[in-house]
């Protein structure tokens, strides 16, 4: 297992994240995972032994039990870990059970850190934007979180790059604490990412935390024919979307690169992420063993540049504006 710095924070996390969101299997969550606390412990103990000091979750992933399960799947060796989670989903029937405010912030935090056992979190995350919240309200709440000590950093997920730098810049002035990274969707299939985020992302110096590397579970063997099984996740939740006819064609190539090393089609779609330089940790979620003993083995499959650019071609996006204008500027003067 390799690490590396969340962005310029100098905090050391692994190149995989393990995602507690298969934890608890309440509310929507279910169709993502039903794990029980003792299923979520074998997990949790096999992702530590394998190297992974880094786990993500949210308070709203089942209703709060995946915050609750991790915490006590962690118990002692918290200590050893960088744990993050979230806010801004909606938490109870009140009006102010949702959202970015101060007021739900605040309460969100603490009820984050009784679920989840311990006296901070390392990462705190806004989930994604909250339009009835100016945001310099938000970000001045994240800095009294950090500087009560109930969180080291704060993060942003979801988040488009114009929000993003306006963040940034308002924290400067202000004198408050940044977000220093983003957690956000990115996979060989779904690249959209790298038309603003990424460039904002490598000039701000932001680390990237990759959700749903395996688009909710369509690049795997399970679609290389087209129709996955009826039990499968993308089957009852079919998030997040995809071009289907583009991500099959990504699948056929990926099959031909893996089946030359021995390894899934997973296995090398989360290679791919691992290859690219933006990226800081990719989150895995696994519902059994056997898919979490694949997915820890990506970080030892070394794809060669030829393969990298058979899986750049596959899946490129297509030009855009201002995308192929800003690169016919893009050579020095």
């Amino acid at each position: 297992m390799n690490y590396g710095s969340l962005g310029r924070t100098g905090l050391m996390v692994s190149e995989l994240c393990f995602g507690a969101m298969t934890f608890g299997g309440r509310g929507m969550f279910a169709a993502v995972g039903k794990l029980t606390q003792s299923e979520a412990d074998k997990l949790v103990t096999k992702a530590l032994d394998a190297g992974v000091n880094f786990f993500d979750t949210a308070d709203v992933y089942s209703e709060g039990d995946s915050e609750k399960f991790l915490g006590k799947a962690l118990g002692a060796r918290r200590k050893d870990i960088v744990l993050a989670t979230k806010v801004r989903g909606r938490v109870g029937s009140g009006p102010n059970d949702i959202g970015l405010s101060r007021k739900h912030i605040v309460e969100a935090i603490d009820a984050s850190l009784a679920r989840l056992g311990t006296d901070y979190v390392d990462l705190y995350q806004i989930h994604g934007i909250d339009p009835a919240v100016p945001i310099d309200e938000t970000l001045r709440a994240l800095d009294s979180v950090v500087r009560a000590g109930k969180a080291r950093y704060i993060g942003c997920s979801n988040l488009a790059a114009w929000q993003i730098m306006k963040a940034l810049g308002i924290s400067e002035r202000q004198g408050w604490v940044r977000f220093e990274s983003l957690q956000a969707y990115y996979s060989v299939a779904g690249r959209d990412l790298e038309r603003d985020v990424v460039p904002m992302l490598a000039d701000q110096n932001m680390g990237l935390m990759v959700w749903s590397p395996l688009a909710g579970g369509f690049l795997t063997d399970k679609f290389a024919s087209g129709n996955g099984p009826e039990d499968a996740r993308r089957a009852k939740f079919d998030f997040p979307p995809i071009d289907k006819e583009r991500a099959l064609k990504c699948i056929a190539e990926m099959k031909e690169v893996g089946g030359a090393h021995g390894a899934s089609v997973a296995r090398v779609a989360l290679a791919w992420l691992l290859h690219q330089k933006v990226v800081t940790s990719v989150i895995i979620g696994a519902k059994t063993e056997q898919q979490l003993d694949d997915n820890l083995k990506s970080v030892d499959l070394k794809l060669s540049a030829d393969e990298l650019k058979r899986l750049d071609e596959v899946s490129a996006l297509s030009p855009e504006y201002p995308g192929w204008m800003l690169q016919r500027f893009s050579s020095p003067r």
